[in-house]
């Protein structure tokens, strides 16, 4: 019989050595690694049965998880493998059958340098008060990127920084911030719960993994409004469809109050995407949005779709359009124009701007 936590332990391992961003188990299928957004069967392991999917899913779930996850069909933690690699998991069913899908998170913090970001995000470290909202599909890097900036922060200035995370993805290691991470579920019941009591624990900076209802979206907004830096994520995938997201998740009653809080609290959106590089590896392309006095008038007057114009126009002031990020990778060798094109949003301006640099 499969000794399941062994070959549980064996499989992060492979994934880890691989230097893969997932691994997946499903039955049917052997094991599964994305290496460089790629999805890569393990071909020396057997096809999972049944009884293996069992047997692996429930060699890392203590019994309340497993209740809970019985009960609910599905479930999200995060696991520390050894204490050199953890990992963000999600098991679910899937026909029946159960299934697993894990998120491999570096345990060292990369910097922003390293991680090939624009040097502006440096200046978001510095701030005392403001809303900045990192977006972009899932697995393309959102996390990474506060990570860095929080972990700037971290060794930079004396503040008690409070994270809301479901799960906790990195684990900061305190220098001079006192650091206070919530996990959802374990810590505090949900996202909203624990915004709701947040600003009774004295933060100065708050990070809110992901926003998921409007409940959130409002109240993060109202502590940025009391003087406090607040960072978290949206699935979209340009700075202006944010706006738009976040100002339509709301009945139209309230939508005005929205509108003007959107205007005095949002510092900047970052919009990014992760771009296979030319040798290997991945490199992420850039939408740089800074909220100046004309996109503050164009949020108020509901007038979103201009917004594109002034990121394209305001380059000295450090926004980036994410075809002028393409460009930049492209000039540099790191990206293919095939691959450029296929993740712009307008591949022919992308050519227009290629042509003229």
């Amino acid at each position: 019989m499969m000794d399941y936590k062994q070959k549980l332990n064996d499989l992060m391992l492979t994934a880890a050595k691989q230097n893969a961003s997932d691994l997946h188990l499903a039955v049917g299928r052997r094991p599964i690694i994305r290496l460089d957004g790629v999805l890569i069967p393990l071909v020396k392991e057997l096809i999972l049965t049944k009884e293996d999917a069992e047997g692996l899913v429930f060699a890392f779930l203590t019994d309340e998880q497993k209740q809970n996850f019985l009960k609910l069909k599905q479930l999200d933690f995060s696991y520390n493998f050894e204490d050199k690699v953890r990992f963000r998991v999600n098991v679910y069913m899937q026909r029946g059958f159960m299934a697993v899908a894990m998120r491999l998170i570096p345990a060292q913090i990369k910097t922003i340098e390293e991680l090939k970001l624009p040097p502006i995000l440096h200046d978001f470290a510095r701030l005392q008060q403001g809303f900045i909202l990192v977006v972009g599909p899932a697995g393309h890097g959102k996390s990474t990127t506060l990570a860095a900036i929080l972990d700037e922060i971290n060794h930079k200035r004396t503040e008690h920084i409070i994270t809301v995370e479901d799960p906790i993805e990195y684990i900061f290691s305190q220098d001079r911030c006192v650091i206070s991470q919530r996990e959802v579920g374990r810590d505090t019941l949900s996202f909203h719960s624990a915004l709701r009591s947040i600003l009774r624990q004295d933060p100065d900076v708050i990070m809110i993994g992901e926003i998921r209802d409007p409940e959130t979206m409002a109240t993060a907004m109202t502590a940025a409004e009391t003087g406090h830096l607040v960072f978290s994520t949206l699935h979209t995938n340009s700075a202006a469809q944010t706006i738009d997201r976040i100002i339509d998740s709301f009945p139209p009653n309230q939508q005005g109050q929205i509108v003007s809080q959107l205007a005095s609290t949002l510092v900047a959106i970052v919009s990014e995407r992760l771009i296979p590089r030319l040798g290997g590896g991945r490199v992420p392309a850039t939408e740089i949005m800074l909220v100046n006095a004309a996109v503050r008038n164009l949020i108020r007057e509901r007038k979103v779709y201009q917004i594109d114009l002034v990121i394209e126009t305001s380059v000295q002031e450090g926004m980036l359009s994410l075809n002028r990020s393409l460009v930049s990778l492209i000039k540099q060798k790191e990206v293919s124009l095939e691959q450029a094109e296929g993740l712009s949003l307008n591949p022919s301006e992308l050519r227009i701007l290629l042509q003229k640099s």
